[in-house]
């Protein structure tokens, strides 16, 4: 059988298939195709008035793919509240790939030069699949969720895909739809161009915005670099860019 790549995970993308693993040890991948599907509305996009508080008062250093490796193996690890994961080798391989290309993307926080938490998905044109999302401080994930909100709605993303419907996700407005609905969105967004850097670059680079990176981070930051060189084309990782506060406008002005 044919190797599957990297062509080969895009086109399922496109198709609204992704893959899935049973657990990190497990080389076998599995193509999802659920009868029900999660995804978050960008124009109706939800910030708690405590979430909001704390975004504004911008407590962690938020970056974009400064350590994408290292946002997948955290996502990856076993915790307290998960004991498997789906995200085996093949897939982690694919995934570092596709950031390579410049197809899949990382929204990492920082503090004191530790990495906190953050998130990593796919962008194809004017949709975005949210993979994973990890926390290591109370509210980490969330902020870096609402920075990826506004880096999408300034870019003119169509679709945030997230996949399944969770009780985490509710609270900030995403809802459930059949696959048929959903494959109406996701043809709309192919037809569109999303612009994940629009934000970007002229932010200081991942080496700038951190100052004193954690023993580990050094050699994340450089592959980071590497993978989005000149010969794809983009710039080099940036900074959120924008402020806490400046990415809660840009939510309530898409609302």
């Amino acid at each position: 059988m044919p190797a599957f790549d990297t062509h080969d995970l895009l086109d399922c993308y496109a198709r609204g298939v992704f893959p899935m693993a049973d657990a990190r040890d497990d080389d076998r991948v599995f193509l999802i195709d659920p009868d029900q599907r999660g995804v978050l509305p960008l124009t109706r996009f939800r910030v708690s008035h405590r979430l909001a508080r704390r975004v504004r008062t911008d407590p962690f250093t938020v970056t974009v793919d400064c350590a994408f490796h290292e946002v997948v193996l955290a996502c990856a690890a076993a915790g307290p509240a998960r004991a498997e994961t789906w995200i085996n080798r093949p897939i982690e391989a694919l995934y570092l790939q596709l950031h390579r290309l410049g197809y899949a993307h990382s929204v990492e926080c920082w503090e004191n030069g530790d990495l906190i938490g953050g998130l990593y998905g796919v962008s194809l044109k004017a949709a975005f699949f949210g993979e994973s999302m990890f926390s290591k401080r109370t509210d980490a994930s969330k902020v870096a969720l609402v920075h990826l909100v506004a880096r999408l709605i300034a870019g003119n993303y169509r679709l945030l895909d997230t996949q399944f419907m969770t009780e985490h996700l509710a609270q900030f407005g995403a809802e459930e739809i059949d696959r048929r609905e959903y494959r109406r969105r996701l043809a709309k967004a192919l037809k569109g161009e999303g612009a994940f850097y629009r934000l970007g670059p002229a932010a200081p680079t991942c080496s700038d915005a951190l100052a004193t990176p954690a023993a580990g981070a050094i050699d994340a930051l450089s592959s980071g670099r590497a993978a989005l060189g000149p010969e794809a084309g983009l710039g080099p990782p940036v900074t959120a860019a924008i402020s806490g506060r400046e990415a809660l406008q840009l939510i309530t002005q898409a609302s």
